[in-house]
């Protein structure tokens, strides 16, 4: 267990970590593409988990490979656009025990977000789950067009935070972290497998005895 007193705030990853979106976004992404183009891209959510973690360019670069920038832009934009309408329309559960354990964590500890998300994505996160008001503050690659590693240093030196700790749940945001010199605690029941780490949760429910 943690000491209680050791870390001045959470930041956690989300998708891997809070919810799974990767079926959505295969059926909205798929949709997208096929009826604003001449692709058939056939997305799964297993593919998808391969590349969710990564920033958005990179992950349409794997989507798209075989378009050219321009026209991958485009498509990513509408794929974009036809998630949001999706997840507006439907209630995405989050994680088992991830609504009730962040809400008694955000009694203890001011509670942020850090994704490599596009705009909008984390507000969408935040509506759909009801879990807003336990969120201090949230920032992503949408916002900083910049490596996660980059854009947790943002939100840190944001919020003034002395001694934050990363919650995720691959190898990249175990890379994040240790390039912006912030513990990772790995989440084992998301996308990734990490061999390094400050601490190890198999359940939400695991994660919030390590912080007491």
């Amino acid at each position: 267990m943690a000491d209680a007193g050791k870390f001045d705030g959470i930041i956690f990853d989300v998708d891997g970590t809070l919810w799974d979106t990767t079926g959505v976004c295969a059926e909205a992404w798929n949709r997208a593409i096929e009826e604003n183009s001449a692709e058939k891209p056939g997305l799964t959510a297993d593919f998808l988990k391969t590349q969710f973690g990564k920033p958005m360019n990179v992950i349409f670069s794997a989507v798209l490979p075989d378009l050219s920038q321009a026209e991958r832009d485009r498509l990513s934009l509408i794929c974009c656009e036809y998630e949001e309408r999706w997840l507006r329309a439907n209630k995405v559960p989050c994680y088992e025990g991830v609504e009730e354990g962040l809400r008694r964590l955000a009694e203890r500890y001011p509670l942020y977000i850090v994704s490599n998300c596009q705009n909008g994505y984390i507000e969408e996160f935040l509506r759909n789950s009801g879990l807003g008001p336990c969120i201090t503050d949230f920032m992503c690659y949408g916002d900083t067009l910049a490596p996660k590693s980059e854009t947790m240093r943002r939100l840190i030196e944001k919020n003034g935070l002395k001694a934050p700790v990363y919650v995720g749940d691959t190898e990249g945001d175990a890379n994040a972290c240790r390039e912006a010199g912030v513990p990772f605690v790995f989440v084992s029941y998301g996308f990734g497998d990490v061999k390094e780490y400050y601490a190890k949760a198999d359940s939400f429910k695991d994660l919030e005895e390590i912080f007491g």
